[in-house]
């Protein structure tokens, strides 16, 4: 059962007696979790059927006798469990898995096992999945970021350029909390009827739509080196915005790419695409980079980047070498 299933359910009152949300990206887990809180009791209610509980400063022993009980002045009594991680479950989890055998069918109990995965051996993960409803949560791609911003505009009812969306993914990376943040500012802030564009990203998050990475990219593409060489300037004079390890990361994937475009047997726009993990407009940049980048310059090139990382973490630089001299040494040898 996918997230969007779980929390249309959810909203129709649908409930499982038990939930387990796991796994690395804590998005997902704290938005089911909010949509039960939101959703089981009025607030009314709360005070007396619902109990939050956190892993540090409970037991499993505390959590099950609290799942026992049954609600006073509602259907249902909601437990949440939050850091549920820090729980002692190599000592006490057979109680757990005890009540799990025999649930208080009026106890909506959540467990949020933040920051890794369930033991999926377990013989109590395989009774979560019997009685409630399991949830991983699993860290997404980076190269998946641009077309999951894509997907939550759409489920919105909205819509946005392909090129704002990988602008948003390139700099705001893989925290989807932070993402999900910006995209509700960008819902609340564009006009309903306009398509989401590069300059919407520059007005409401910071993000310049002229000097960013992903402009940088395309410059070096098309060999453009004085378009290339402002941009640089633009983030020498502001490296706070425009840290050189996330550059030289976001240029390496972005290269790796090109390399790839090279070696795929069909380039036709809708295969090449899903190849290379990238949004179809996008595609054009990707022929005239391989055309301006042959096999052995694009060799060439993910190997510098790779000289030019270990450069950011202070190998083989003189004392006196910089973020700025180091960045725009690395441009030119891209270009050159």
């Amino acid at each position: 059962m996918n997230v969007s299933t779980i929390l249309a359910d959810i909203k129709k009152r649908k409930f499982s007696p038990v939930y387990l949300l796991h796994g690395d990206e804590s998005y997902y887990i704290d938005l089911i979790s909010t949509a039960l809180e939101q959703q089981v009791l009025t607030e009314a209610q709360k005070g007396f059927d619902q109990t939050v509980l956190y892993g540090k400063d409970s037991s499993i022993v505390n959590i099950v006798s609290a799942a026992k009980r049954y609600p006073m002045m509602s259907d249902h009594q909601l437990i949440l469990i939050k850091e549920a991680q820090d729980l002692k479950w190599k000592s006490e989890e057979e109680l757990l898995l005890r009540y799990l055998e025999n649930i208080t069918p009026s106890t909506i109990l959540v467990v949020a096992y933040k920051y890794g995965k369930f033991d999926k051996r377990k013989k109590i993960y395989k009774a979560f999945e019997k009685v409630g409803t399991v949830v991983e949560s699993a860290k997404l791609y980076e190269n998946k970021v641009g077309e999951w911003i894509m997907d939550q505009f759409r489920a919105a009812h909205r819509s946005i350029h392909p090129q704002a969306a990988a602008m948003m993914g390139d700099y705001l990376g893989t925290d989807l909390a932070k993402v999900a943040n910006e995209i509700d500012k960008l819902l609340l802030n564009v006009p309903k009827e306009e398509e989401i564009q590069a300059i919407h990203i520059e007005q409401n998050i910071g993000i310049s739509k002229d000097f960013n990475v992903f402009e940088l990219q395309s410059a070096l593409a098309k060999r453009n080196a004085l378009k290339a060489i402002q941009i640089v300037d633009y983030f020498v004079a502001n490296p706070k915005s425009n840290p050189l390890p996330m550059v030289i990361g976001n240029l390496g994937t972005y290269f790796t790419k090109i390399l790839k475009y090279h070696y795929l047997p069909d380039k036709a726009p809708q295969v090449a695409a899903k190849q290379l993990g990238v949004h179809t407009f996008f595609l054009k940049e990707y022929e005239a980079a391989a055309r301006n980048f042959n096999r052995k310059k694009t060799f060439d090139i993910i190997h510098h980047l790779s000289a030019y990382d270990l450069k950011t973490k202070g190998m083989d630089i003189g004392p006196y070498t910089d973020s700025a001299d180091i960045l725009r040494e690395l441009v030119y040898k891209i270009l050159n």
